[in-house]
């Protein structure tokens, strides 16, 4: 991995031969709004180039920021979407006016979803052009998926607007777009800019009041089978949230997009919801107490409210208001940050003895034996000529090293890789699935994979969205990375043809077969073709060699009749 490490800081280290200011030492506001950034502080930037975003990337370069250009905005937008993710730093996408932008809005609204922090420097056609090819209603058409639209709009008020967009991105966790026009960008800029104006204050957070904290005490000493679910805003509170479950006896869970939170825990559930094991799901319909910590409680996560049992009381923690109770009935409603709450009903029952909770009997062993799909028996459904995907996965799984981060697009395979593909902690897996898109996970893939070059990049993804996406395999191919790109190929839009069924005519929905492993070496790559557990040997052959080339499995799967979790997927449309 140390070789594809140094390839992929090679772009950084190209020469940018533009100078940075004029012979009078006058600067743009272009170069201003790169330079601010960088002060500021961003850990990777990721874009197309036009005409209109030229002269603030290349600022960005000559900070030092790091720079991968991608084939298209909408997978340099994912990209920086999956880095952000996966990382923890703020990510910077940076997109030409009008239809770069358009290009771009998909992943756009997946981030703001998702509420990634995340920046995208727009150009914006500039005021005057009002005939302009590129002229659009930008900060509406931003808004209309969620993200904060904002916008540089003099020389004077440059500073200001760059820095309230960072902060907004970064401390209000927003998908934020700074729009840049032309005739603002090539403005000369101030002549000085006072170091206050760059700083950022710091965020309080949002502590739970006493009186919430006491009530919660309450419902966990009364108790007796609770269980904890943590989602994507629990991501920083593993040790609180594990040492208050030690002590009450809870049961550990997360969301899909905090998959790989609990790993390690002899007493994690894995994920809640469609991709629950059948071990998993009994569990959590069983428990009389539920705890939603940073988790959205949707459909998804409580399969509509099936994991629920009827008596069960349901307390949700989040630091957004607007969140609780949105999508699901509430016992209790606490508006507070995570991990100061955990802490906080810690502290008020550590002079209470540690309870046993829902830990009692053989739960551990049974954790151990059937929390996994991995580990539940199921009938192999392999023909001739195609392979069982659960088998397919169970293999895989085994092959490729611990030390990895998993990816997903989106489609009737999602939960193959993510209920069966395990992953070392919560950095481990980039689930870009709040706005359900197909065509995103390559893209993904690949951020994640800029992010964490010390691990080995898997991507689950169906024959559709891989061949959405496929710009980006030549990027991929470009910067070395060894990346897994496992193709769930069934040769159709599977979702639309298990839903419909026979209702409709299928015939606009299936697809000759294609052989993707061979469009897969004509990018750069090394293909392989999968119809049964024997031909896996090619990839143990890639795996044991030195992984200069992305490895692309067209893996030709057994049809599933529909996932199990498809009924759940569409029950939500």
């Amino acid at each position: 991995m140390n070789e594809n490490q140094s390839v992929l800081e090679a772009p950084t280290q190209q020469e940018c031969t533009e100078p940075t200011a004029a012979q009078d030492g006058t600067i743009t506001v272009a170069e201003l709004v790169g330079r601010i950034l960088a002060q500021l502080g961003v850990g990777q930037v990721f874009g197309v180039i036009g005409s209109g975003n030229f002269h603030v990337t290349n600022s960005l370069r000559r900070q030092g920021v790091p720079y991968i250009a991608t084939r298209h905005e909408a997978g340099a937008i994912t990209m920086a979407d999956a880095y952000a993710r996966t990382s923890d730093q703020l990510a910077v996408m940076t997109t030409h006016q009008g239809c770069g932008l358009t290009n771009a809005i998909t992943g756009i609204g997946e981030a703001a979803k998702s509420r990634t922090p995340l920046l995208v420097l727009a150009a914006d056609s500039a005021g005057s052009a009002v005939r302009s090819n590129f002229k659009i209603d930008q900060d509406s058409l931003i808004r209309s998926v969620g993200a904060v639209s904002e916008r540089v709009h003099s020389a004077q008020s440059a500073v200001a607007d760059t820095v309230r967009a960072y902060r907004t991105a970064v401390h209000g966790r927003r998908t934020v777009v700074l729009n840049l026009p032309l005739d603002v960008q090539s403005q000369e800029a101030p002549s000085d800019t006072p170091s206050s104006q760059l700083s950022i204050p710091d965020v309080l957070s949002t502590r739970a009041n006493r009186q919430s904290v006491l009530q919660l005490v309450d419902m966990l000493k009364q108790a007796e089978r609770p269980v904890f679910i943590a989602g994507r805003g629990a991501r920083d509170a593993r040790d609180a949230l594990i040492q208050l479950a030690d002590h009450t006896g809870a049961l550990l869970a997360t969301s899909a997009v905090a998959n790989g939170l609990f790993q390690g825990h002899p007493y994690n559930l894995g994920i809640s919801g469609g991709f629950s094991s059948p071990l998993t799901a009994e569990i959590i319909a069983g428990a009389d107490l539920i705890i939603g910590w940073g988790a959205s409680m949707n459909m998804w996560t409580m399969r509509h409210g099936k994991m629920i049992g009827a008596g069960t009381k349901v307390v949700q923690i989040d630091s957004e208001s607007g969140a609780l109770g949105a999508t699901v009935r509430l016992d209790l409603a606490v508006h507070g940050d995570v991990e100061e709450t955990a802490s906080d009903a810690l502290n008020v029952l550590k002079s209470d003895e540690p309870r046993q909770g829902y830990r009692q009997g053989d739960m551990r062993k049974q954790l151990a034996l059937k929390s996994r799909w991995n580990d539940t028996v199921t009938e192999n459904l392999s023909t001739e000529n195609t392979i069982d995907p659960r088998l397919l996965s169970q293999m895989l799984d085994k092959m490729l090293p611990q030390e990895r981060t998993v990816a997903v697009d989106s489609g009737n395979f999602v939960g193959y890789p993510s209920a069966y593909f395990r992953v070392p902690d919560h950095h481990g897996s980039c689930f870009t699935q709040s706005f359900q898109s197909v065509g995103l996970g390559l893209s993904t893939a690949l951020g994640a994979a800029v992010a964490r070059p010390d691990r080995l990049p898997v991507l689950g993804v169906g024959d559709g969205g891989f061949l959405m996406g496929i710009a980006e395999l030549e990027t991929a191919v470009r910067l070395r990375i060894p990346l897994v790109i496992v193709i769930y190929n069934d040769n159709a839009y599977g979702a639309e043809v298990h839903h419909f069924g026979r209702e409709e005519d299928l015939s606009i929905v299936t697809f000759p077969e294609a052989d993707l492993a061979a469009i897969g070496r004509g990018y750069g790559a090394t293909g392989v073709t999968v119809r049964g557990a024997d031909d896996l040997t090619a990839v143990q052959a890639w795996l044991d060699g030195p992984r200069t080339t992305p490895l692309v499995i067209d893996a030709k799967i057994s049809s599933d009749g529909g996932a199990w979790w498809l009924e759940e997927a569409f029950a939500g449309h």
